[in-house]
């Protein structure tokens, strides 16, 4: 069984998607779809930057989505098998969704750079921080996280792989989270360049925000049946698809169960469709004997289909 999967913010960088939109006619389709519902040349964004605009969170969600979902509709045109399975992690559970057929595109474009506004409002600039802990396992880490906050948030915000973890919360109880980390043998501590503290409890504000907006979307059953990142469970009804998606704001990204329960369920094949390869790394830490294949450039797409 084969699982497409789908990143996240990360994989963002100048000049992604232009190789596929002067390849393949369906990735121009779908930048102009974006563009069109956007009311701004998102393509234009993706493929000259400038960085300081593309990294801000509104910029990057749309992007990346719209990246991944070019990307899908090129392997689909060619007549390639469709996946068993898909995920994504945290904004690419949305580029999931729409490959599965339960959410719309340009729903899903609009919607993502609301969900990247509301992040950002969430937690004025330089309150929020996250940062990745490397050489610990989830329930160490988790008890360091309750006594380093003193009334303060700070959690696991992404349980990216074994001993590849990121916490996310207010700036001083991540630095302190991260000193007690080293203490008790985390082997590098690192502060991430984000523009806010993402899946943690100061997110509940974009949660509550975000929540509106999805509730005027439709959300069909899926075609294809998804695990999601709160709770890493299989998913193939719409509403329960989008209660989904609003949790997850404020939840951690529980990926090392999602690919874990991929593999229960029989999935032998892993296709990461997107920009960059951050998951397949992952995904080669977590399931070993998996076979694993990144899709996010013309040069790929020639080698898979």
């Amino acid at each position: 069984m084969r699982a497409f999967v789908f990143p996240g913010q990360g994989s963002q960088f100048s000049g992604m998607g232009k190789d596929l939109v002067g390849a393949f006619p369906e990735a121009r389709d779908v930048f102009r779809e974006a563009d069109d519902e956007l009311g701004f040349p998102i393509s234009r964004l993706c493929f000259e930057g400038p960085d300081d605009q593309l990294k801000l969170t509104e910029h990057t969600q749309p992007a990346i989505l719209t990246v991944s979902v070019a990307l899908f509709r090129i392997l689909q045109a060619r007549g390639k098998s469709m996946p068993e399975y898909v995920a994504g992690h945290s904004l690419g559970e949305y580029s999931a969704l729409v490959a599965a057929g339960a959410l719309a595109f340009k729903d899903a474009v609009r919607v993502v750079r609301q969900r990247g506004r509301f992040m950002q409002e969430a937690v004025p600039v330089g309150m929020g921080a996250m940062a990745a802990i490397i050489g610990l396992e989830y329930g160490p880490l988790a008890a360091i996280c309750e006594e380093a906050g003193q009334g303060q948030v700070v959690s696991p915000a992404n349980i990216n792989a074994p001993g590849q973890l990121v916490i996310a919360g207010h700036a001083e109880a991540v630095e302190r989270a991260g000193k007690l980390a080293t203490q008790q043998g985390a082997r590098k501590v690192v502060p991430l360049p984000v523009s806010a503290p993402f899946h943690c409890a100061l997110m509940k504000p974009a949660e509550e925000r975000l929540s509106v907006e999805l509730a005027a979307i439709d959300f069909g059953d899926l075609r294809i049946p998804l695990v999601n990142n709160v709770d890493a469970c299989v998913i193939t009804r719409g509403p329960d698809a989008r209660a989904g998606l609003v949790r997850q704001v404020s939840s951690a990204v529980r990926w090392v169960d999602d690919v874990e329960r991929l593999v229960r369920e029989g999935v032998t094949e892993f296709v990461e469709v997107g920009p960059g390869k951050v998951l397949s790394g992952l995904i080669r830490r977590i399931a070993r004997d998996a076979a694993v294949t990144q899709v996010g450039t013309v040069e790929e797409v020639q080698a898979y289909v």
